[in-house]
């Protein structure tokens, strides 16, 4: 069944029809926009809470950072940053996929639509014209009949009259006969005008409307056709990313069950242990017997209290549970030393007045109980020393490690450098065509303070460390390490020297140069090399080359401008990277 059949004298219903479809499609247009505009807006929000909670690169560095529910937090609040990324990859594919094709599209379908109303308007206008036409020589050929009719009634009547003359009888017929003529003729026309109105009314109804009217049947049923696929799209889109979406609920899932309440206590306490040992009960000291207070202070002799276990630091005003005592240094504590007492047959110092063991008791209690009182007093604000010397005795012998760290790394960065620059200038010496030797004196130089600095820093850290106790044997081989190296000469806490030798400084490059060839003598090759000029190798670890010759390339340039290679019969040594076309293996 179609339009042009079963409407065709329908052309307002459909015309009707055909705007509302297009509008329908402008209105869903129209909804997907805000659709993505809220897509979008609720990406932006995610992406803003995802910034506002996400870690700082300043507080990376911060100890709850270590421990696994802030982690397991951050790594949801960056899969909520990938979830928004999903939702503003909806909105972008809905934008795409549904509201630029369709509103181009639907501009199309406005386009031939338009079209075909024209067509139907023109043939309309069309029939309309030739009924005008046919109306008039209908209404012609009435007025000439009637006219024709008068004409033969006045020239019968004219006939009959007596008293006419045989002209005027004559003249009458003649006009009549001439009315019947036109009359005829206008007939004839008006015969004509009809057949072929009918012929185009004809056409009009069964041709060129139904025509135009499956054309129009046919467009809307396009219109439906894609917009139907845009209601598809409509789902598909977001269905695209939901596995990607199921990934990052996914990964918050696996958040929540990486979270380790007894890691996280362990972290707690090696970020926070202090390696003080609990003190000690006060010994009662009874005044009223006059003993001496050099037999009290004995009776503190061993760590009881922290002022024991801080070492160097004895002279610090300091306690576990309380801020610093602001008492004056001739006020008693249980860690100072009172003033000595009267003799015993002497008058009582005014300081103690009557009762000497009421005043110790009051002075002690002073003391002692502020400080145990509450544990909400424990904070504190130490003055942050070098040696790390503020810190309780596991975290310092913790930090004192891991600058030890730092500095062995950037003392074996400062080394390789020095080696690096060591080898150039053996290399300009050797070929002053390849640069001036003299360039490179303030880089040797500056490289050489670095050494010594570092140097300087390494053993005062180590010494300070072989204090804490916390000196280990990852530090002990490290510090060989740079022995062997050449790097610098260490020694053990006790004043002694390494159980290795140390070789000359000067001879340090040579001997590994010497160590990496007989490592890796059976180092398969990674690539291949052509020479571009002539190489004379005069320098030790250098080898020599003919231009055009092809080496295996075992070892790529490690930024210092050489790379090592071999030759067929087992050759092996450096050369300047910029003397050779290097092509490695894939």
């Amino acid at each position: 069944m179609d339009w042009g059949t079963e409407l065709w004298d329908q052309y307002d219903i459909i015309e009707k029809h055909t705007q509302s479809g297009l509008e329908l499609v402008e209105k869903y247009v129209k909804f997907v926009k805000e659709r993505t505009e809220i897509e979008q807006n609720y990406a932006k929000q995610l992406r803003n809470l995802s910034k506002k909670y996400n870690l700082k690169r300043s507080s990376k560095d911060e100890p709850e950072c270590r421990l696994s529910s802030y982690q397991s937090f951050l790594d949801i609040v960056n899969e909520m940053n990938d979830y928004a990324g999903q939702r503003e990859l909806i909105a972008e594919n809905l934008m795409m996929n549904i509201c630029i094709d369709l509103t181009k599209y639907l501009q199309e379908l406005k386009q031939e639509r338009k079209t075909y109303l024209m067509e139907a308007k023109k043939a309309q206008q069309s029939l309309e014209s030739t009924y005008k036409q046919l109306d008039n020589s209908k209404k012609r050929f009435e007025r000439e009949w009637r006219e024709a009719e008068r004409a033969a009634q006045y020239a019968e009547k004219t006939d009959q009259d007596i008293n006419a003359t045989k002209a005027d009888v004559e003249k009458a017929k003649q006009q009549a006969h001439m009315r019947a003529h036109v009359a005829e003729e206008c007939k004839n026309d008006y015969a004509a005008q009809l057949q072929k109105y009918n012929k185009e009314q004809n056409q009009f109804y069964f041709t060129d409307m139904p025509l135009i009217f499956n054309k129009l049947q046919d467009l809307d049923e396009r219109r439906v056709q894609k917009l139907a696929q845009g209601y598809i799209l409509f789902s598909d889109t977001e269905k695209h990313v939901m596995p990607i979406i199921g990934k990052c609920l996914e990964g918050i899932t696996k958040a929540g069950t990486n979270v380790n309440e007894k890691n996280d206590s362990m972290v707690v306490i090696e970020q926070n242990k202090s390696g003080f040992e609990r003190p000690g009960d006060l010994e009662f000291e009874d005044y009223s017997q006059g003993i001496n207070r050099a037999s009290s202070d004995s009776s503190l002799g061993t760590p009881k209290g922290p002022m024991d276990l801080l070492g160097k630091n004895k002279s610090k005003n300091f306690w576990l549970f309380s801020k610093k005592s602001k008492l004056s240094s001739s006020t008693l504590t249980p860690f100072s030393t009172p003033p000595a007492p009267s003799p015993a047959n002497g008058p009582p110092s005014p300081k103690f007045g009557r009762d000497p063991l009421s005043y110790c008791l009051k002075e002690i209690n002073k003391t002692v109980k502020p400080r145990i009182s509450s544990f909400r007093t424990l904070r504190r604000s130490p003055t942050v020393t070098e040696d790390f010397g503020h810190l309780p005795p596991e975290q310092r012998r913790k930090r004192l490690q891991q600058k030890l760290e730092e500095i062995c790394k950037e003392l074996q960065k400062e080394v390789d450098q020095s080696e690096a620059l060591g080898k150039m200038k053996d290399v300009y010496e050797k070929n002053p065509q390849m640069g001036d030797p003299a360039s490179l004196a303030s880089q040797i130089n500056q490289t050489s303070q670095n050494i010594e600095r570092l140097r300087a820093e390494l053993n005062k850290y180590e010494t300070w460390l072989a204090e804490a106790g916390g000196r280990g044997d990852t530090l002990r081989h490290k510090t060989q390490t740079f022995n062997n190296n050449g790097a610098h000469d260490m020694h053990s806490p006790d004043g002694a020297h390494s159980d290795e030798s140390t070789p000359d400084a000067s001879q340090a490059i040579y001997a590994e140069f010497d160590d990496d060839f007989e490592d890796e003598e059976v180092t398969a090759p990674i690539g291949k090399c052509t020479a571009m000029y002539n190489f004379p190798g005069a320098s030790e670890g250098t080898i020599s080359m003919q231009e055009g010759e092809v080496l295996a390339v075992v070892e790529e340039d490690k930024g210092d401008g050489w790379t090592r290679v071999r030759r067929n019969n087992g050759d092996e040594g450096y050369i300047p990277t910029s003397y050779v076309t290097i092509n490695l293996n894939k």
